[in-house]
């Protein structure tokens, strides 16, 4: 799959004392538009798992080029620091990340078993275009910009 470019997205929940937590997911899909459902997959073991589980809604953070380290951060957050200024005012009660193209607030409406991963399907709620910049891409295993090689 690594041959297959896909967007970056940070999904982001709040947690048990509400501070807001995501993952970094380039598994985004569109699945339907009337009405709007995405879906992501969401590894069983992943640290957030259980609030992505619990949780009714949470936010899709559509990154922009220049967020390779908002990626990073959310892949991997205990060998990346933690970007500056990250957080945006909330919106739906979801957190919003600062500086991204845009954004989208699901309600989580099932979740499907697909192996080691499940398959958050979810309505889109409320959403924004944020921002004009390129998009943050990932191909061949490595961030990627357009009409960059």
């Amino acid at each position: 799959m690594s041959g297959f470019a896909t967007g970056i997205t940070i999904v982001t929940v709040h947690d048990t004392t509400k501070k807001a937590v995501g993952l970094t997911v380039n598994s985004l899909t569109s699945v339907s538009l009337d009405p709007p459902l995405v879906l992501f997959c969401l590894d069983k073991k992943a640290h957030v798992y259980p609030l992505f589980k619990k949780s009714g809604n949470f936010a899709v953070n559509i990154l922009s080029a220049g967020q390779e380290n908002v990626s990073r951060y959310f892949a991997d957050y205990r060998h990346n620091p933690q970007p500056k200024n990250l957080w945006d005012r909330p919106q739906a009660g979801c957190p919003i990340l600062r500086g991204t193209l845009g954004w989208i607030v699901c309600k989580t409406i099932k979740i499907y078993k697909g192996g080691d991963h499940d398959i958050f399907l979810a309505e889109a709620v409320k959403m924004k275009k944020t921002g004009e910049a390129e998009p943050l891409l990932y191909f061949r295993s490595r961030y990627r910009q357009i009409g960059k090689a």
